[in-house]
């Protein structure tokens, strides 16, 4: 029998075994941890009976992928929970904006902008499937949906800040800042526009969910898909040489196949693989908040996922800082509230919370009150709730997980290069240029988020090459 093993349980990685799996090939998932799923873990990280997210949590990209759509993960123990706002942007004196999972209520709370935010969305919303197959799939191929597609490419290839011109209220266009802002890049960087017009569309299209019982329950239910097909996961080992099987498959930042195959690589593949340049990092603090953090923007509260950081101009200014090596005062954080979804994951009135900023690669201070700043300036009274603080540094992430290349959990510096050419310019950009072994992390496309799509067509290529 052909034999595969695929190095890391990410998403992508337990989805390349079950393609694998279900094309007859006998696969061994080896995870270097002692829990399987990478960022997708769950734990009691402050008080006892609050479940937190390790790492992923909201999850707009999961529940809009092709590949876990065919899969009928409910079968499996999966179940998607929705809050009754998708995600929120306050500003200060308690103002905000509001996406919600439907155009038109999105655009009531857009003021004079409602009829521009729904001239920009109504379209793209009515064609959500056909856009999320394209852009889920290479860029350096003929799209599944070519005609809606080069509309898409049209309005999303100009930065973030000239789509935003479309807008007069600081409320949408800081709405359209902080659904950009998943790019960790400056707004000002060309094909930025396509990330805040993929994250709106899937928001009001699918929504933001997450999933009940904590991230770790997407894992388990992939893992259970992949033993009913035959294969099997080993936990705790790290893969150090090359296995001796006829594919092997690496759900890895592009250090560890340079690293294992060297000189062995094509000399065109190891340099695209040596030029790759990691992306900013994230500093996270998981709080357990008696009662909830007290925001003064109502539907901010009502919100699975919060986007603090102010004015358009103020998150293009903190991004930049990022992405130049500084540390901002004021720093993007993106806020997750899953407790508001599945309120199992508290104790009581002692609710868990997320809070994560962008920050420089490999960033050795402290974010901490950085962080708690920003929560103040939108929710005063925010540190006096706090009953347990679990911090987790550029450093930890990486030493939680070996992909997280000093903090970057997106696989790659989100310029438009390494946007097209990911991680090299190719018509398969998954092989590594020798028999057998494929590159399918979020270093590949479609890059970063809990999809399994970098896994399913790495692996399915790979399939069609046997």
């Amino acid at each position: 029998m052909t034999t595969a093993v695929v190095i890391g349980s990410g998403p992508n990685g337990l989805a390349a075994g079950i393609v694998l799996a279900r094309a007859g090939l006998d696969v061994t998932v080896v995870e270097a941890e002692d829990e399987i799923g990478g960022g997708m873990r769950s734990a009691e990280l402050t008080v006892p009976g609050v479940l937190h997210d390790v790492c992923s949590a909201a999850h707009p990209t999961g529940v809009a992928s092709p590949f876990f759509s065919s899969l009928d993960l409910e079968r499996h123990g999966l179940t998607w929970r929705w809050a009754e706002v998708e995600a929120a942007h306050p500003l200060d004196g308690g103002r905000g904006a509001a996406l919600r999972r439907d155009v038109d209520a999105t655009a009531a709370s857009l003021g004079a902008d409602a009829d521009a935010w729904r001239r920009l969305f109504a379209p793209l919303v009515e064609r959500a499937d056909a856009i999320t197959r394209s852009t889920l799939a290479p860029l350096v191929a003929v799209p599944p949906h070519p005609l809606v597609m080069a509309r898409f490419g049209a309005l999303g290839l100009p930065p973030s800040t000239f789509v935003a011109r479309r807008f007069e209220t600081e409320e949408a266009r800081a709405l359209f800042a902080g659904l950009t802002a998943h790019a960790v890049a400056p707004h000002t960087r060309w094909a930025t526009g396509a990330i805040g017009l993929m994250f709106g569309l899937m928001g009001q299209a699918k929504g933001w969910p997450v999933a009940e019982g904590g991230s770790a329950a997407i894992a388990r239910a992939l893992t259970s898909v992949l033993t009913e097909s035959g294969g099997r996961v080993v936990k705790g080992e790290r893969v150090t040489s090359l296995p001796d099987a006829d594919v092997v498959m690496f759900d890895t930042a592009v250090d560890q196949p340079l690293a294992m195959l060297g000189d062995r690589l094509p000399r065109r593949v190891r340099r695209a693989l040596e030029r790759w340049r990691p992306g900013p990092g994230l500093f996270k603090i998981d709080l357990a908040v008696d009662g909830g953090i007290p925001w003064q923007h109502p539907d901010t509260a009502l919100a699975g996922t919060v986007h603090v950081g102010g004015t358009l101009e103020e998150i293009h200014a903190a991004d930049s800082a990022v992405n130049a090596g500084r540390m901002p005062q004021r720093p993007f954080v993106m806020v997750c509230q899953q407790y508001l979804a599945d309120p199992a994951r508290s104790n009581g009135s002692v609710h868990p919370v997320l809070a994560y900023a962008h920050v420089p690669h490999g960033y050795t201070g402290d974010a901490t009150q950085a962080i708690l700043d920003q929560l103040e300036r939108f929710a005063p009274g925010t540190r006096d709730r706090v009953v347990g603080m679990a911090v987790t540094s550029t450093a930890d992430l990486q030493a939680h997980n070996a992909n997280y290349l000093g903090g970057d959990v997106t696989g790659g510096e989100m310029t438009l290069w390494q946007t097209v050419a990911r991680p090299r310019l190719s018509l398969d950009p998954y092989r590594l240029g020798v028999p057998g072994l494929y590159l399918c992390s979020s270093a590949t496309p479609p890059g970063g988020g809990v999809h399994g799509m970098a896994g399913f067509q790495a692996a399915t290529r790979a399939v069609s090459r046997l």
